[in-house]
């Protein structure tokens, strides 16, 4: 059975595991990451892998930053968890307050994974359409290719025909599901179709400029600021998911700040911790929040997961957002940004590429769709790199910190296993 690397031996408990994504009859067994440090990955057997994904899109400023393991150890010894029910924390009120002045949004509500906050996203679209008395409003707009987590809410407004969530589409409600539009002929069509079905619609949901899972598709900001025109106009609310391109990865600290835009919801994770430990959270206008408050206990948000606004996760945030204020981490993805158009712009040339596309610190070369990307990924083992090809794509999200040697050596590993 080919493997990606590392002992022959299953390391113990992996017969216990049920893995991600992953068709366990078929995979190479997973390679045992011993520890990490900066922008590398140390394997049990020793190897060092320069990390090209930032773990799921998450350590944008490279693993075990001295500033965020400071504040999370210091958190640890004072109160390393307590309920968020009936009690706060000054943790959690600081990161609330440096969201809703990053974001221009006043409402904080606080989760632990990127699919929960879309969750809680949807939730709140629903109920404030219900609390305002148009209990009707009770479907979305949503776009091919999207991809917005994997819990049955999150699978609903994600795409139902090209995603891996093609399996439960009998069980999530059916949604309004559309191409985004590129030209003014196809912005007239969803005019039209919004038009109809305005007074079912809640909101529309997109991931603003890049859509990540569902392969990279990039769109422009002027896209996304028609498409909010489109939700006001239609009476409609404007859900932005940048869990994954949020703090900075495009180029900005959020993608929607350059359509000029404000969202109605934003949901934000994976780098907002760093990438030290898991932490979502949906923001919510002030306009948004008061639909909610009255004197009935059944207009109030019925949700709390029950580690949200956990101590340790909010010290964390903190320290990644002072590493912001701190450091010229917007800078350094330009400067990525320029690297990546310069150093994967010449696989267009090559006889298995359909595109390469950059977009701040995401690169992505595009494959022939016959080609098994899958098959790809222990050639990257081989040459010292952790990068994951999925579906027709090969990409790098790198951390920020990265230097311009180990993302030239990215780099040159994409061009020599594409060839």
């Amino acid at each position: 059975m080919p493997r990606e690397g590392g002992s022959l031996t299953p390391p113990e408990g992996l017969q216990h595991l049920w893995l991600p994504y992953c068709q366990m009859q078929l995979a190479p067994p997973p390679l045992t990451a011993v520890g990490t440090e900066g922008c590398r990955i140390t394997l049990a057997d020793g190897r060092e892998l320069i990390d090209g994904v930032s773990s799921w899109w998450t350590a944008c400023h490279g693993y075990n930053h001295p500033h965020i393991l400071h504040c999370m150890e210091a958190q640890l010894q004072a109160m390393p968890h307590v309920m968020f029910g009936g009690l706060v924390h000054e943790p959690a009120l600081t990161l609330a307050s440096r969201l809703s002045k990053l974001t221009g949004l006043g409402r904080v509500f606080f989760s632990d994974s990127g699919s929960v906050a879309v969750e809680v996203a949807l939730k709140m679209a629903l109920q404030y359409w219900r609390n305002r008395g148009k209990a009707g409003k009770d479907r979305f707009l949503c776009f091919s290719n999207g991809y917005h987590g994997d819990t049955l809410g999150a699978m609903s407004v994600s795409d139902p025909e090209k995603s891996m969530h093609k399996a439960f589409r009998h069980a999530v409600i059916p949604q309004f599901v559309v191409d985004i539009p590129a030209d003014e002929y196809a912005f007239s069509e969803l005019d039209a179709l919004l038009a109809g079905v305005q007074k079912e619609l809640a909101g529309i949901i997109i991931e603003p400029l890049v859509q990540c899972a569902g392969g990279f598709r990039f769109h422009s900001p002027d896209v996304l600021a028609e498409l909010r025109r489109l939700a006001s106009k239609y009476e409609a609310l404007f859900i932005v998911d940048e869990i994954a391109t949020g703090f900075g990865r495009t180029g900005s600290m959020f993608a929607f700040q350059e359509a000029g835009i404000a969202p109605d919801i934003l949901c934000l994770g994976k780098a907002l911790t760093g990438g030290a430990c898991g932490m979502a959270v949906t923001l919510a206008s002030e306009e948004m929040f008061s639909a909610f408050l009255s004197g009935s206990r059944d207009d109030a948000f019925m949700h709390g997961p029950t580690f949200m606004a956990n101590p340790l996760a909010c010290a964390a945030a903190n320290a990644s957002l002072d590493l912001f204020e701190q450091e010229p981490r917007l800078q350094q993805v330009e400067a990525i940004e320029a690297a990546l158009r310069d150093g994967l712009g010449g696989c267009e040339s090559l006889p298995g590429v359909v595109d390469v596309r950059v977009k701040g610190a995401i690169g992505v070369v595009q494959l022939r769709p016959e080609i098994d990307s899958y098959a790809l990924r222990p050639r990257f083992v081989e040459r010292g790199v952790w990068v994951r090809p999925f579906n027709d794509v090969v990409y790098l999200m790198p951390p920020f910190t990265i230097s311009g040697e180990d993302l030239q050596a990215l780099m040159r590993a994409v061009r020599e296993v594409v060839q």
